[in-house]
């Protein structure tokens, strides 16, 4: 009955724990009962870390006896083969954004920056680890009696004691002990009743802290805060995301600009090389002077120059778009041609933006503004700790020992005695029985107080925390006026892109009517080539201001869908 009573506190004591740990060491709630015995598990969508194993699964015994190094490989550039048509790599903008999301390396580098605030989780959660130890000793000892009780003139002694011990930190503070002691002691004296005599004790004991230190919220207040900062990165992390993908974006349409201008100055070559060939025909027959043919020859020299210009403009921003998806990479893909198949039209909506309603869709959406405010919970989280760190340390103490005693007997009536002995066998297992038999048992229990009459490092790190968090939120008022300054600059560079593209598309117009004027006005005779050659340098910086106006607006808009924070959205970026 004793030992079925001894294994039901010893179950309700030790293994209770670690019974009702999860996988990543937090005590979880039972789900048969739902009794709240521990603090729910850490919410796997922010602890998703290190996948820690437990003793003595083979995969515990894996990790920590095996000499293994973590492989890093890393990965070649992806999907890029299925965008090659006819010999060219063919991208529209949604293609583009998605090779972007795959094989940017800035992009890879910035998924990195979110794995140690991860794993932090998990070491946070270490407070909950159980901890076990063992030890066994053995110790030969000879020496010289000095006095007739020593029981031999040479004392020779053989002690071997073991002891085993578990410790486990509860989610209220608490820790809790179990422990078993035992010794194996042989001796040549005469005088000794067991020998050898075996000793075992087993203890429970915990300590509870009452002031400083208790209560499931301070205990938690660790991992509570890896969790917060682990936020703060994930909102960093969008919003590095948001300007690497505006930066691939804006590669994008550089390309596109540069396709668009190297169109121009060949359009503008080739009516330079019509007007040229004219002006020598007409040399030939003598209808011009030869001082005519100068001005001619010179439009089309600068026109071959603008083209050449035009043509390594263009070659230097497709190397930029090759690096952002990773084309550089690969020897085959990087040598094909780039297609860029998304056009360049003026923009259809004419509507008013509502500034008010982007600013407030910013203040929403943006991740910075997100990370601020969730930098606050941390500045709470600290301010908490610090103040639980005044408190008086004041615990409670409790504990329980029984003890046996076994071995071969020796019975004497006295330390005189000269008849015969006769020894009663045993062992190890008597001492057992008597242990579980709690018949010598020893109950303890303390109430100790301990606090400095003086504490300035406490009082220095609440002072500090309450500096953090009116820093913390002074940083979040100015990044919520710099937010509101760039949306309503961001809405007024889009509304000037728009009716700069409505005024480039009639100043285009305009300048394709002149050019058809001056050169009906020339067949007929009534001007020089002077005044063609001019209408049609005018022609082609008006088509050329029109590709800017459009590609700018562009620009413009992602400007603005960057700094409302709805980018991601927009380009279907869903980030873990």
């Amino acid at each position: 009955m004793r030992t079925v009573l001894l294994c039901a506190l010893i179950a309700g004591a030790l293994p209770m724990v670690a019974q009702q740990m999860s996988a990543d060491g937090i005590p979880v709630k039972n789900p048969s009962t739902g009794m709240q015995l521990k603090d729910p598990p850490i919410d796997k969508g922010l602890s998703e870390g290190l996948n820690v194993p437990v003793f003595p699964k083979k995969d515990w015994l894996r990790q920590h006896f095996t000499p293994h190094i973590p492989h890093v490989e890393l990965r070649p550039p992806a999907r890029l083969q299925d965008f090659i048509v006819n010999g060219k790599l063919e991208l529209s903008l949604k293609n583009y954004m998605d090779l972007v999301l795959i094989n940017n390396t800035d992009i890879e580098i910035q998924r990195l920056s979110v794995e140690q605030p991860r794993n932090a989780i998990t070491r946070a959660a270490s407070i909950f680890d159980p901890l076990f130890q063992g030890r066994f000793a053995a110790t030969r000892a000879n020496s010289a009696s000095t006095d007739l009780l020593a029981g031999a003139a040479t004392l020779s002694q053989l002690s071997q004691p073991w002891n085993f011990q578990y410790q486990q930190t509860l989610s209220t503070g608490a820790q809790v002990t179990g422990g078993f002691t035992g010794q194996k002691l042989s001796t040549n004296s005469q005088f000794v009743t067991f020998n050898p005599a075996f000793t075992t004790n087993l203890n429970l004991s915990f300590t509870q802290p009452l002031l400083r230190g208790r209560g499931k919220l301070v205990t938690m207040l660790p991992i509570s805060v890896a969790r917060s900062r682990l936020r703060v990165s994930q909102y960093n992390f969008a919003d590095t995301m948001l300007r690497l993908l505006a930066t691939a974006e804006t590669a994008y349409w550089n390309v596109i600009e540069a396709r668009e201008n190297l169109r121009v100055q060949e359009k503008a070559l080739e009516l330079a090389d019509v007007s040229l060939k004219r002006a020598q025909r007409e040399l030939e027959l003598g209808a011009s002077s030869q001082l005519d043919i100068y001005q001619p020859q010179a439009v089309y020299a600068n026109a071959e120059i603008f083209v050449t210009q035009a043509r390594y403009r263009l070659a230097q921003t497709e190397d930029a778009l090759r690096r952002q998806i990773g084309v550089d990479l690969d020897p085959q893909v990087r040598k094909l041609p780039v297609v860029l198949t998304e056009p360049v039209t003026a923009p259809s909506d004419n509507a008013e933006i509502d500034k008010e309603a982007m600013v407030q869709k910013a203040m929403m959406l943006r991740p910075d503004l997100r990370s601020d405010r969730q930098s606050l919970d941390v500045d709470d989280l600290n301010i908490h700790i610090a103040k639980n760190a005044l408190l008086p340390n004041l615990s409670l103490g409790g504990g329980y020992t029984t003890t046996g005693r076994g071995g071969t007997f020796f019975p004497r009536s006295s330390l005189t005695s000269t008849g015969p002995i006769v020894p009663i066998p045993g062992g190890v297992s008597d001492a057992f029985n008597q242990m579980f038999g709690f018949g010598f048992p020893t109950y303890n229990f303390s109430l100790t107080l301990s606090f400095p009459l003086r504490d300035r490092r406490a009082a220095a790190d609440l002072a500090d925390a309450a500096v953090q968090r009116k820093a913390d939120m002074l940083q979040l008022r100015t990044d919520q006026q710099t937010a509101r300054l760039d949306v309503l600059t961001a809405v007024n560079q889009v509304e000037q892109s728009r009716a700069s593209v409505k005024l480039a598309v009639i100043a285009r117009d305009l300048a394709q009517k002149r050019v058809e004027a001056e050169q009906k006005k020339y067949e007929l005779g009534t001007t020089t080539i002077f005044f063609v050659l001019s209408a049609q340098a005018d022609l082609t910086q008006a088509e050329s201001n029109l590709v800017t106006q459009n590609v700018g607006y562009r620009r413009n808009m992602l400007l603005l869908m960057q700094r409302t924070g709805e980018l991601l959205a927009e380009r279907g970026v869903v980030l873990p």
